[in-house]
């Protein structure tokens, strides 16, 4: 090569690097200070943002490694040689082949009876046959007829075995006794459980602001005993006309309990209910046949002769009157009666006891019944939409279905008109004076007055003067 081209290229190699370091101009100015050399004098350490990067770097590494060396190193280490054990030998009880399980590992199935189920579908629901029904309808005996009339809430337990079959069954054969059937293989056994019952004595006292039952619930009651309660005072209150703000009532009841656990509505023991200012009373009293009352202070039973209203309606549409306007015929004429209007189909019950007189088709009233209750007294019931069963010169009690609301004959809704009739003649049933039952005879009333009504009487007032001095002490706190 000649010296002119060694020259030439020596010149682009220079021009090349110039080109470069315009190009880099800010790197070069940026890490000019950085050098390995040892000559010269060695400037001070400044920690620009490289070395903080290298040095988070070195940091890291190092942790890393401290991290996965103690690891690594235990699993490098040898499998530590098992723990030697000793073994003793033991003497065990023999098992018996018939003993039977504890009764509190027993897995029983509780099953609560819904509405509308029957036996078998109970059965079946467990996976069990109709057999198996029939096996425990002969092995119950004089407690299957806890099976014939069975309703809602009522419990069956079952114990099945590992295979599903039915080992037992456990079911209330009446309320103070639990029946228990065992199967073992097509042995059964059975045994009856008596089960401990007791009742417990409640007080309350309510004061009527808008409903009973409200006034019931804020004192504590269910309302099945307000139903019984409004079921005592039937006869001598209408708890849908009669009922004003201000009344009040005091009632000892009891609550049934089994087994130590909560079972059942009791029996009002004692009521008192003020209406409108009147009082009225009933006593729980056990008569010389064994059954139980209720009785008024004077020894007459709650129960009057005669219902003051025979259907549970929704209001009164027509009241007794010498002179209205017919709806139909548009004519002044005479309503010789009440008319309760209710829904169609509302049971009708007989005012009292008595014996069906007509039961039939009747001009303007529809189908009609006509009940005699005594040589003087007789009720009557119109519009109805069908009869019961009952035949004319039938006897029927009170309270008894004798047919159901509807509106037959000259009537523009459905509802029921009733009649009081003395001597064949229309009176108010509203303002009648009904015929007041007669009292419990002599010995049986002195017994009653003595056991029941002194005793619970002193209660009722002794309840109702600390409710007063309750008062009497919240009103002088209200006015201080």
């Amino acid at each position: 090569m000649g010296e002119g081209e060694q020259i030439a290229r020596a010149a682009r190699k220079q021009a090349i690097r110039r080109k470069a370091q315009r190009r880099h101009m800010h790197f070069y100015e940026r890490c000019a200070h950085w050098s390995f050399s040892r000559l010269g004098e060695v400037e001070p350490i400044r920690w620009h943002r490289e070395r903080w990067i290298l040095a988070g770097t070195a940091l890291l590494l190092t942790a890393l490694s401290g991290f996965f060396l103690p690891a690594w190193a235990s699993a490098m280490r040898p499998a530590p040689e098992p723990a030697a054990h000793t073994l003793l030998p033991l003497t065990l009880p023999k098992a018996s082949l018939n003993a039977a399980p504890a009764r509190g590992m027993e897995d029983w199935r509780v099953v609560q009876v819904q509405p509308g189920q029957t036996l078998s579908d109970i059965f079946q629901s467990q996976g069990l046959s109709l057999a198996d029904l029939q096996r425990v309808m002969d092995a119950a005996g004089a407690a299957k007829g806890a099976f014939h009339n069975i309703r809602p809430h009522q419990e069956f337990d079952f114990l099945l075995g590992s295979d599903g079959s039915l080992k037992g069954i456990r079911f209330d054969k009446d309320e103070a006794n639990r029946a228990v059937v065992r199967f073992d293989g097509d042995k059964s056994t059975l045994t009856v459980q008596s089960r401990a019952m007791e009742t417990r004595e409640h007080v309350a006292h309510g004061t009527i602001t808008s409903s009973l039952y409200a006034a019931a619930a804020k004192a504590g009651m269910s309302q099945g005993m307000v139903g019984k309660l409004a079921d005592l005072f039937k006869y001598d209150i209408d708890f849908v006309q009669d009922l004003r703000d201000g009344d009040s009532f005091t009632v000892i009841y009891d609550d049934v309990y089994r087994d130590g656990s909560y079972y059942a509505e009791g029996d009002i023991v004692a009521a008192e209910f003020v209406n409108q200012g009147h009082r009225f009373t009933a006593y729980r009293f056990r008569k010389a046949d064994g059954h139980y009352g209720w009785f008024s202070e004077d020894g007459r039973p709650i129960q009057k002769s005669f219902l003051r209203i025979p259907v549970d309606f929704t209001r009164i549409s027509s009241r007794f009157s010498t002179a209205r306007m017919h709806p139909i015929l548009g004519r002044m004429r005479a309503h010789k009666g009440v008319d309760y209007a209710a829904p169609s189909g509302t049971p009708i019950h007989a005012a009292g006891d008595g014996v069906i007189k007509f039961k039939g088709w009747m001009r303007g009233y529809g189908n009609f019944v006509v009940i005699q209750h005594s040589k003087t007294i007789s009720t009557a019931y119109g519009h109805m939409s069908r009869f019961a069963a009952e035949r004319v010169g039938q006897h029927v009690s009170q309270g008894q279905v004798i047919g159901f609301v509807g509106m037959t004959g000259l009537a523009t809704g459905p509802h029921l008109h009733y009649e009081f009739r003395v001597n064949g003649v229309q009176r108010d049933p509203q303002t009648v004076t009904l015929p007041k039952p007669q009292p419990l005879p002599a010995a049986q009333l002195a017994r009653f007055e003595s056991q029941v009504v002194r005793p619970q009487l002193a209660r009722l007032k002794t309840m109702d003067a600390n409710i007063k001095l309750a008062q009497l002490g919240s009103a002088t706190r209200n006015d201080d």
